[in-house]
């Protein structure tokens, strides 16, 4: 992998959930490892970690609090939206961004080349590393200006 790859900046360290556990135990979850959303993986299948869909706090506040939810929704499984995006590991930065923008997501689980579940890469995540690259533009800047100062005295 290369810089610039969104395996380079997404973070290992993913708090999955079964499909079929409640809500509750998803809600449990996210406050005990203090986040705000979950890959929802099926445990019991032969890939248990082939990332199904993501369970996030809001999902569990705009459809399971803010209304009356069927019982099917109360597991973790019922929350996922119909479509998942994915994102390999070596995919590049600014096509991901791309991806995410018409997807309208915030976060997507990053797969490795067999589809198991390798990391998350949230827009956090995503806004860290573009601070990163702007901050070596801006010292490419001043050590150009220095450069010139010490290659090109006043007359």
């Amino acid at each position: 992998m290369s810089v610039g790859e969104i395996g380079e900046i997404c973070n290992r360290d993913v708090v999955t959930i079964d499909r079929k556990a409640s809500v509750y135990a998803a809600a449990r979850l996210m406050r005990d490892h203090h986040v705000g959303s979950l890959i929802v993986v099926d445990v019991t299948s032969a890939t248990p970690t082939r990332p199904l869909g993501i369970v996030t706090d809001r999902d569990l506040v705009v459809e399971v609090m803010a209304r009356e939810a069927p019982e099917e929704a109360l597991l973790t499984g019922g929350l996922m939206g119909p479509e998942l995006l994915t994102g390999r590991e070596t995919d590049g930065v600014w096509e991901t961004i791309l991806r995410m923008r018409a997807m309208g997501v915030r976060r997507m689980p990053v797969v490795n080349a067999e589809g198991e579940l390798t990391g998350i890469l949230a827009m956090d995540d995503l806004l860290q590393f573009l601070a990163g690259e702007l901050t070596d533009l801006v010292r490419l800047i001043r050590r150009e200006h220095k450069r010139e100062v010490d290659t090109r005295p006043p007359v």
